[in-house]
């Protein structure tokens, strides 16, 4: 009863805080869009007279998202149509489950992981749930009955095709490198320090497959400059037929893939809820020193750190989205197929030859 209870509190904090997050990101696009085209940005909603930078515009957002219109065309297959936004939605959540957000801490006698759910194979259930999620953007084409969005489906099956391969082969050499394929685990090899000094993080033993990675990974979210699915401009999208809340969970699981891509990146790539020459008991210096810590505030400074790193990344991937203009179809594909891919080929033969060596 008592384990139930606490996996129920945890699903409970990481969906909040996830969702929480995901409302956040929407107000961070669109100031950082404003500070890169010399604006304003959105500053309108006000509590009590008090703006506070436009903070309270995303709840705004939010609530006129509920109560907008749901169309749904009368040429539509209406319950795929229905159905589609949901499943992109869902299979995006459930990923942060395997998703650690700090290290082991004791109450009452029993260890409580910072982690929903500590998979044996997490990194294959985060990458499988993200590759179901196409399911919903391929269904919102076909359901509409509409060409422009049959074409916009189409083209983010064949984009997470293209890259998923980059992706999963970018992650072999981490696999190599750390031998397990549990999230909680990796973080952990990550702990001990490199030559005495450096942290063994995977961006510091996997260069070429952490840019490998970062490239896919984007492509992943299917936002610019890989938003072939949801070319506005092109008024080709796969949710060009859809309105209210069910355009807004489309909407919703664009930030969350960010999301996700920011926590993986966090955790495979620079050492997760890690922080440099942090241990259980304190700092340890490389040069001799010692900076004891209470228990508790080692686990603050932990889940701070990868709340830090993800934030970083969010704000990355937003900066490059308003930095780069849009690929043409066949520079998307050219560029996974014949870049991204042998890169990721390459980076698997030198992590094989450096651990013989």
């Amino acid at each position: 009863m008592i384990d139930a209870l606490i996996v129920l509190v945890k699903i409970v904090l990481a969906l909040t805080w996830f969702l929480l997050l995901t409302l956040l990101l929407t107000w961070v696009e669109r100031k950082e869009s404003a500070v890169v085209q010399d604006r304003i940005g959105a500053n309108r909603a006000a509590v009590f007279g008090r703006r506070l930078f436009g903070l309270f515009q995303p709840f705004a957002d939010a609530i006129k998202m509920l109560f907008k219109e749901d169309f749904t065309p009368t040429f539509s297959d209406r319950a795929l149509h229905t159905l589609a936004p949901f499943l992109s939605f869902f299979f995006v959540a459930v990923t942060i489950a395997a998703v650690p957000f700090g290290d082991v801490i004791v109450i009452g006698g029993k260890r409580i992981p910072l982690q929903v759910a500590d998979v044996s194979a997490g990194l294959l259930f985060v990458l499988a749930m993200l590759s179901l999620a196409v399911y919903g953007i391929l269904l919102s084409g076909w359901a509409s009955q509409n060409r422009l969005s049959l074409l916009g489906g189409l083209r983010g099956g064949a984009q997470l095709i293209s890259y998923e391969l980059a992706l999963g082969l970018s992650l072999v050499g981490i696999v190599m490198v750390y031998p397990s394929l549990r999230l909680s685990e990796i973080v952990h090899f990550q702990g001990p320090n490199l030559f005495g000094f450096l942290p063994r993080w995977g961006v510091v033993l996997q260069p070429l497959g952490f840019v490998v990675f970062l490239v896919a990974v984007m492509a992943e979210t299917k936002r610019v400059p890989f938003d072939l699915p949801e070319g506005e401009s092109e008024i080709v999208g796969f949710f060009t037929e859809y309105s209210g809340l069910k355009w807004g969970m489309f909407m919703m699981t664009d930030f969350m893939e960010v999301i996700v891509a920011s926590c993986l990146l966090t955790t495979l790539y620079f050492g997760g809820w890690q922080v440099p020459w942090l241990g259980a008991e304190g700092f340890q210096f490389p040069w001799g020193g010692t900076w004891l810590l209470p228990k508790w505030l080692v686990t603050v400074l932990q889940v701070a750190s990868f709340n830090i790193k993800v934030a970083f990344f969010c704000w990355l991937q937003v900066l490059l989205r308003w930095t780069y203009p849009r690929f043409r179809y066949d520079q998307l594909m050219r560029f996974g197929w014949a870049w991204l891919l042998p890169l990721g080929v390459v980076n698997i033969l030198l992590t094989a030859i450096i651990l013989v060596l």
